[in-house]
């Protein structure tokens, strides 16, 4: 059986504690947090200290969460700067926040703080890449969720021009909605927020509260700050939460500040003042967002038939993850271990009985029995998920072609009746004659000399998956 979600330090990072009540909790009592607006510079030491006084005067006021906003780290003065400053997760400037959470007893989100890693490519050349990224760190100093932001400011306006993706790299992947002890957080940064369909994906997983820490210039601030994200609240019937950066940061940049919290009906609960360091307390009442969902209920008026969203929220899951999701191929229960990739509305896992070295399967989460039995959300999320595991099978059984197919009802050979499709990287000569394939994977469940595999070694195949998945960014 499986549950989901985790994707290494770049997504969510759960601690060993159970959240199995935390949601039915944050329907029902009234969340306090703080929502913070600051000014930070190149200097690394004195944007700590403001996060420090803004978190001394939130915890004075009763809060369970504080918000900080996007480069919260630092902001650097040219490119250069940006990158010497950086530093991974595990550096020093995360090891203080997390101190911080600790000794506090408080849980801080930190909205965009440059991430330093280094990658190998494919020729085995190290690289160093900056992501933007968003980190949730709870009250016992636990690094709990990581989100690399998507997508990059690069504009140009009448005022200005900024083109973040020359210092940045994009992220691979929206992270699923975090559990918390005030509810399920979606996380997004600053930019994000013009992109609605992301803030739809992440509601339709459970989201009750998003999140756009942000740093926006103000221009743009001026025109559309406060109209995109009461859009966003009102559209996904969520909490809006967005710190804010305020002020000039050096002579070249400045942000707009007026750090928000919105209500699922639009309505705003608080706003920062104009100056550097300001601090919103504001309570979250739950029954309002029941309230909202039950009177208007937009999402079960979704054309699912006429229009749907899919996303990549699967990438390499472990099994410590969010309780309560489980899946199995049939009536058959499957290993969470031998699991490696999960979408919205999919699931891929290693093969007990191979036809060829690689051969795994995608499977729906629903158990369906015939592809015309699954809604339009499914069938596209089906064959994007195929698509996605064929690529990562064919790098890693170095191949170049691929037999995908699905057996669709018992005449052509369906003998498990759940949808599925059954992927098999090729090499030049695998069978004497091409199309012999079919004949043997018609077989191949069937075939008492063919025993089935020992889950420690479907799993240590799953692990490779993941890892290469995780390489190729899919």
């Amino acid at each position: 059986m499986y549950s989901l979600l985790v994707k290494r330090t770049t997504q969510v990072l759960w601690q060993s504690s159970s959240y199995s009540n935390i949601r039915t909790m944050a329907t029902r009592i009234p969340a306090r947090i703080a929502v913070a607006q600051m000014r930070s510079t190149n200097d690394k030491q004195h944007n700590f200290a403001q996060i420090q006084t803004i978190t001394e005067r939130a915890k004075a006021n009763d809060v369970q969460f504080i918000f900080f906003p996007e480069c919260c780290d630092f902001v650097g003065t040219h490119r250069e700067e940006t990158l010497k400053l950086s530093e991974p997760l595990t550096g020093p400037t995360v090891e203080q926040y997390r101190k911080l959470a600790r000794e506090q007893n408080v849980w801080l989100s930190f909205g965009g703080v440059h991430e330093s890693i280094v990658e190998e490519t494919t020729s085995g050349q190290q690289v160093n890449k900056i992501y933007n990224t968003h980190i949730l760190i709870n009250n016992v100093g636990e690094l709990v969720a990581s989100y690399r932001k998507l997508h990059m400011f690069n504009v140009v306006t009448p005022e200005f021009k900024f083109r973040e993706s020359e210092t940045v790299r994009s992220g691979p992947a929206l992270i699923p909605p975090v559990d918390t002890p005030i509810g399920r957080i979606g996380l997004q940064i600053c930019y994000d927020m013009r992109f609605a369909e992301a803030s739809t994906i992440l509601r339709k997983q459970g989201a009750e509260i998003l999140t756009y820490p942000s740093a926006f210039a103000m221009s743009t601030g001026r025109a559309h700050w406060e109209i995109l994200l009461r859009a966003r609240a009102i559209e996904n019937q969520c909490f809006v939460i967005a710190a804010a950066q305020i002020g000039f940061h050096n002579k070249k940049r400045e942000s707009y500040g007026h750090a928000l919290v919105i209500n699922p009906w639009g309505s705003i609960l608080g706003e920062a003042s104009n100056q550097d360091l300001d601090v919103v307390v504001a309570e979250l009442d739950f029954e309002k967002l029941e309230s909202v969902r039950t009177n208007m209920p937009c999402f079960e008026h979704r054309r699912d038939d006429v229009y749907n969203l899919s996303t990549r929220v699967g990438l390499p899951y472990t099994s410590s993850t969010i309780s309560g999701e489980k899946y199995s191929f049939g009536d058959i229960p499957i290993p969470q271990e031998t699991v490696f990739y999960v979408s919205e509305h999919c699931f891929a896992f290693t093969n007990i009985r191979c036809v060829v070295p690689g051969h795994v399967l995608v499977s729906t989460k629903r158990i369906a029995a015939r592809l015309p039995d699954l809604s339009p959300a499914e069938i596209s999320d089906f064959f994007q998920t195929v698509c996605k595991v064929q690529r990562a099978a064919e790098r890693l059984y170095d191949a170049t072609s691929s037999t995908v197919t699905v057996q669709d009802g018992p005449d052509a050979g369906q003998t498990v009746f759940h949808v599925h499709c059954h992927i098999m990287p090729r090499h030049v000569g695998d069978f004497p004659e091409n199309d012999q394939i079919y004949g043997e994977l018609n077989r191949h469940d069937k075939e008492p000399e063919r025993p089935r595999r020992p889950t420690a070694e479907m799993a240590a195949e799953a692990a490779r998956f993941r890892d290469e998945m995780f390489r190729m960014g899919l």
